[in-house]
């Protein structure tokens, strides 16, 4: 009999209607459950493609005599992270304080008023590796709860003010300067693997945050080893195994140091931001390999991703079925020698084989191998590899597809509408523009209300219970000023606008510092609030740089200043962990390069315009908003009141019009493209 979470629209809480855990969402409801029936809470956080959540959900949550434990001793409550990061920030922070890591799904018992007191990550079945069982676990939070209730309270009631008492170091609400950008890039260096590219050891995240920094750092300063270290990392990520070598997309991340295996999943937020950073990596070098993966991680983003109603799907899952009835993780991406002979043949297979590293031992488990490209290979008979490849993805067209979340996130939708405007318009690809055009305009018609605010998720065209976070606000807001400056409609800035106004209104602190949730959000045991990086850019600073941009836009000293005072944490925290925060060192670059603001003016179809808006879409100065439309045209205020031309400006200040692309193009610092 399926339990409470059959009502929700998450795919993740709706992976466990079917448990018999007795589930509750997050709500009050669970929360006074507990209080009357005097019983602690166990909060499962989690997502849908989490391999390890579906792991402990299958060895724990569907065990009939552990259910029956848990629905006995607690209240349980499911919580999808990606629908709720405000309840996942919150308790993750704790989780990692205690324990000193994190990871999902994460596991914490709470007290009636929602105070922590105990915490862990997956537990095992059993004893294993040094870790108790998730039974031992259960009768030991029971047991406590039972015997030493006022211990557990008095430890709860610590954890919260600890967390509380903890504050950020904010420093200085200013612009961070050259000297600290500069100090920035030299810890990068410091932390770069100059053999593998990347930074940091294994696991190996793509650093799509840092690559955009390194490429504005490089636009404006010239900067060889910047672009050194932003080339050198996507050609290795492009030729590893963590990018599908027969389809596009890139996986979560790399288990080892070389690039060779993936965590398999691939997410929404990972594959848009990846996309725009190839692209602008092609717009920065000419580069054909960051052309041809911006282009085929579009691709699939629209195959693989997109819903009927136009929007992006959250996820594909790591794991499937591998032929045999077990569901294995990679078994859809994969390949043993053996099966090269049998879609290929034996001659193409030994090509398909030293093409894509596949090896008698494998490069992943019992005898497989995940396909890589290796530098050089194949590239003398470019048709044998095409031909090849696309035998392979017919091939593996047979085999079970990994399961997908249908759940449009706003944010991750803005990143994705930000990557297909983009990419659309360097490649002379409008149908990306169009589908652009239609997640921004399902944004707008199922998750804005009247006011402007954003609801987090919507799923089958059906918008979810809970409120946007900063992050949906930023990068939504993010996304509609790309697809103005695409396709020169002014009212996607004005939509913008009104996302960018309740940022101020209700995430902005006095001292200029942002916080996550809203002014009038629900209250947790704390209001979360963090500037740095993590799979995504962090709310705090990808706010920055849409108030930077709407400001460079429209002249408004009000959106400029939040931007400004927001970028301190840049300044306290660049120079010493840039990993962590490299969204925010690229919106530093572009206030420090103006950002330049471009205007176009002309005939809508006139080739020259046409060509004037293209080479201002193409230039690499970091943050440049561009804005395109006809003599007279009032949905841009940088049109107002100019002549035909095209105009470089900074704050408003602008050099004469002309109508030489040649010359935009030098006034920009463009080489020819």
């Amino acid at each position: 009999m399926p339990n409470r979470l059959a009502h929700e629209t998450s795919p993740y809480l709706l992976q466990h209607a079917d448990n018999p855990v007795d589930w509750w969402p997050w709500s009050p409801g669970a929360f006074e459950e507990a209080r009357r029936r005097e019983v602690p809470i166990l909060l499962s956080v989690g997502y849908s493609s989490c391999h390890w959540c579906h792991v402990m959900a299958h060895e724990s949550f569907e065990d009939e005599p552990t259910a029956a434990y848990l629905n006995e001793h607690f209240v349980n409550v499911k919580v999808d992270r990606e629908e709720r990061p405000d309840v996942d920030a919150v308790y993750m922070e704790a989780v990692q304080a205690a324990t000193g890591q994190g990871g999902w799904p994460m596991t914490v018992f709470l007290t009636a008023d929602a105070e922590p007191f105990y915490f862990g990550t997956y537990f095992p079945p059993e004893p294993r590796h040094g870790m108790p069982s998730f039974r031992q676990v259960l009768e030991g939070v029971s047991n406590a709860w039972v015997g030493r209730r006022d211990e557990v309270t008095e430890v709860a009631g610590k954890i919260v003010r600890d967390l509380s008492e903890r504050s950020l170091a904010y420093g200085a609400p200013e612009l961070p300067a050259e000297e600290e950008l500069a100090q920035a890039l030299l810890a990068l260096t410091r932390d770069y693997d100059s053999t593998r590219a990347g930074f940091g050891g294994a696991p190996k995240f793509p650093p799509s945050m840092v690559v955009e920094f390194l490429l504005r750092h490089y636009a404006r300063t010239g900067s060889e080893g910047a672009l050194h270290m932003a080339s050198h990392t996507c050609e290795a990520m492009a030729r590893g195994g963590i990018y599908d070598q027969l389809a596009g997309g890139f996986a979560r991340y790399s288990v080892d140091r070389e690039w060779v295996v993936p965590h398999f999943e691939k997410m929404l937020y990972d594959n848009a931001l990846l996309c725009r950073v190839y692209a602008h990596l092609w717009r920065a070098t000419g580069s054909e390999l960051a052309r041809r993966v911006a282009l085929e991680t579009a691709d699939f983003l629209v195959s693989e991703l997109r819903t009927h109603e136009g929007g992006f799907a959250s996820a594909l899952d790591a794991d499937s079925d591998d032929g045999t009835g077990r569901h294995v993780e990679g078994a859809y991406y994969v390949w043993t020698p053996g099966q090269l002979r049998e879609v290929l043949g034996e001659q193409d297979a030994e090509f398909a084989a030293r093409l894509f590293g596949v090896t008698e031992e494998g490069t992943f488990e019992e005898g497989a191998s995940v396909l890589q490209l290796p530098v050089g290979e194949g590239v003398a008979d470019a048709a044998r590899v095409a031909d090849v490849r696309a035998r392979l993805l017919a091939a593996r067209g047979g085999r079970e597809r990994p399961g997908r979340d249908d759940k449009i996130v706003a944010a991750w939708n803005g990143l994705a509408i930000a990557a297909l405007a983009e990419t659309g318009a360097y490649f002379d690809r409008p149908d990306l523009v169009e589908r652009a055009t239609e997640a921004a305009d399902l944004l707008v018609r199922v998750h804005m209300d009247e006011g402007a605010r954003l609801t987090r998720t919507s799923k089958d065209g059906r918008a979810g219970a809970n409120a946007g976070v900063l992050e949906d606000y930023a990068d939504v807001a993010e996304g509609f000023l790309a697809l103005a400056a695409v396709s020169g409609e002014g009212v996607w800035l004005e939509f913008a606008g009104f996302l960018l106004d309740i940022v101020i209104d209700q995430f902005v602190g006095e001292d200029g510092t942002l916080f996550d949730t809203a002014h009038d959000s629900e209250k947790l045991i704390r209001r979360p609030q963090d500037p740095t990086d993590n799979a995504t850019p962090s709310g705090w600073t990808a706010a920055a740089g849409a108030l930077l941009s709407y400001a460079a836009h429209t002249g408004s000293e009000a959106h400029r200043s939040a931007a400004e005072r927001a970028l301190g944490v840049v300044k306290t925290l660049g120079p010493r962990v840039p990993r962590f925060i490299g969204w925010g060192l690229a919106v530093a670059e572009a206030a420090l390069d103006g950002p330049r603001e471009v205007a176009v003016v002309g005939a809508g179809g006139d080739p020259l315009t046409k060509e004037l808006h293209r080479v201002a879409l193409l230039s690499g100065a970091p943050g440049a908003v561009v804005a395109a439309g006809e003599t007279g045209s009032d949905e841009f205020p940088l049109l107002a009141d100019r002549g035909p031309g095209a105009y470089v400006c900074r704050h408003f200040v602008c050099d004469a019009p002309t109508s030489d692309p040649a010359v935009l193009r030098e006034r920009l610092g463009e080489a020819p493209r």
